[in-house]
């Protein structure tokens, strides 16, 4: 005798079906060659992901920073997240310089794409201000981190496939690092 309704055989074969057609839908694209990775327009759009994501984790960081400079006292519990999110804004980082015939760099690659040497990790930019409070600066400072959770979360959607996956780990690394920031706040 059969059973009847949802049996979690066919929940999973149904949530697998589901999530191949969205993996089909997502992988379809326009005709305007941005979807060919060799192509000029799926360079420049990358390179313009790329740029857009560095500059949301170089953000972070500087509030990373700031946080640290004013509130030493927090600095055991942030460091370690601190330094993930440098290490975010190093992955972002444009591949290694492309290099001419005789083996030097090609001169336009000595720089990220949003300007900022490739070994800056902190970048330039206006200091955050920082609430005098630890508790209320940490709470910024998840609320940064799911922000820019957010922001990868949606770039992502419109990278080419390593870019996505690396954009998606990031995302998953700031929501927990926002929920790190806000277990055991002692709000």
């Amino acid at each position: 005798m059969r059973r009847t309704g949802t049996t979690r055989r066919g929940a999973l074969l149904a949530a697998g079906a589901t999530a191949g057609g969205l993996l089909t839908a997502c992988s379809g694209g326009d005709d305007d060659g941005a979807d060919d990775p060799g192509s000029a327009a799926a360079v420049r759009s990358e390179k313009a992901l790329r740029v857009r994501s560095t500059r949301t984790s170089r953000e972070l960081l500087r509030q990373y920073d700031a946080v640290l400079e004013l509130h030493p006292d927090q600095a055991t519990r942030l460091t370690p997240l601190r330094d993930s999110v440098a290490l975010h804004v190093t992955a972002l980082s444009p591949p290694p310089p492309e290099k001419d015939e005789s083996g030097k760099p090609k001169p336009s690659s000595s720089a990220s794409p949003d300007g900022a040497p490739v070994g800056d990790v902190g970048g330039a930019g206006p200091t955050p201000s920082v609430p005098a409070d630890p508790g209320k600066a940490v709470r910024e400072l998840a609320a940064a981190e799911r922000r820019s959770a957010d922001a990868h979360a949606e770039a992502l959607v419109h990278a080419p496939p390593e870019l996505a996956r690396l954009l998606a780990s990031l995302a998953a690394a700031g929501a927990a690092h926002a929920y790190l920031l806000t277990k055991g706040s002692s709000s």
